[in-house]
């Protein structure tokens, strides 16, 4: 293995002997990838749990009612997974599968021997770096051992819906749901970062998600306008329509294609990117030492830093409250109803003087 300042490149492309998975992370999801690898044999158990034949089973229905990518099929999707795996240095190679489906997706699945599933609507949408990122993104969540906390999750849904006629037998499961479900969305955008490290070109990981949003006609499509799309759906209308938005997210496992591509954006554009493609990253060597304490404290800092730079009505007014803001009260008032207060209101209210 190369010394921390040698930089390998595959066909142009930077390649990242070592990498640990929590060099792309979003700090929520690698908090919780943290901590869970500290549990010994957690990840056995919830095998046991899954069951490791239903997870054979599903193998052998791709294996049997889709077409296996290899040498003479499909050679470039398996060539691009090749690439994937070398580049963010996996240990082995994951098969992958093209199924007969006209809705575009891709997916990373089973713990034991992990393999990806890209439908055939996903080939026909994406060129060949457009795939290349998704099949990076698919990668990434191999390396991050995703698969074992989508399984937690779908254990806990079963287990909320046999809970669900006793009183309030399922609301504490239902909350850990929640919260699942929103690891769950970090995790994509974790993947997206992943994806990005193996294409290394920015502009080609925001156009992919732009297709998936919109379809095939590119030309009619621009990244600044979706962009503005992002930042109109971040700070759009009052506080009504904030409670929309997270009502809109409840059972969603992917953030909004134009939340993904901003955020892709941003992290593109910073520190951690540049570092990445400069060699500097955290090794995986290095995981069994990771300080669970000081990832919850970055997880905590960047929530923190988007909540003190969001535009969202809400989470402004929630920034006010946590600033100690006097006139919280009218605020919330005021946004909900559109009011706004007269100029000279104030003082006239407050005549009298020292009036009780």
């Amino acid at each position: 293995m190369p010394d921390d300042k040698t930089i390998e490149t595959f066909e142009g492309r930077r390649r990242f002997p070592g990498i640990s998975s929590r060099a792309y992370e979003h700090p929520a999801d690698r908090t919780a990838l943290v901590a869970m690898r500290r549990l010994s044999g957690f990840d056995t158990v919830l095998k046991q749990m899954s069951g490791m034949v239903s997870e054979r089973a599903i193998r052998l229905a791709f294996l049997a009612g889709s077409v296996r990518a290899g040498e003479q099929q499909f050679r470039r999707l398996h060539e691009m997974v090749r690439e994937s795996a070398y580049i963010l240095d996996l240990p082995g190679v994951p098969e992958l599968y093209i199924t007969q489906d006209p809705q575009p997706n891709a997916m990373a699945i089973g713990m034991d021997k992990p393999f990806i599933v890209v439908t055939s609507g996903l080939v026909e949408l994406l060129d060949d770096d457009e795939m290349r990122t998704v099949i990076g993104h698919e990668t990434g969540h191999i390396l991050s051992g995703h698969a074992v906390y989508r399984t937690m999750l779908l254990i806990l849904t079963r287990f909320a819906s046999a809970l669900s006629g006793i009183p309030l037998g399922s609301l504490g499961v239902h909350a850990i749901i929640t919260a699942l479900q929103e690891w769950f969305r970090k995790s994509e955008l974790s993947c997206d970062r992943a994806g990005l490290l193996v294409g290394q070109d920015p502009e080609v990981s925001m156009r992919a998600l732009m297709k998936v949003a919109g379809g095939s006609q590119l030309h009619e499509m621009s990244t600044d306008a979706f962009l503005e799309q992002a930042a109109e759906y971040e700070g759009a209308g009052d506080l009504r329509d904030s409670v929309l938005k997270l009502m809109n997210l409840l059972g969603r496992s992917h953030p909004f294609p134009v939340v993904r591509v901003a955020a892709l954006r941003k992290w593109a554009d910073g520190e951690e990117y540049a570092r990445i493609l400069a060699g500097e990253y955290p090794r995986r060597a290095d995981d069994p030492n990771a300080s669970v304490r000081e990832e919850a404290k970055a997880s905590a800092n960047a929530y923190r830093e988007s909540v003190r730079t969001t535009t969202d009505p809400l989470f402004g007014l929630l920034r006010d409250l946590a600033d100690g803001a006097a006139d919280a009260g009218g605020k919330l008032r005021d946004k909900f109803t559109g009011r706004r207060e007269e100029p000279g209101a104030a003082s006239a209210n407050n005549s009298g003087g020292g009036g009780a």
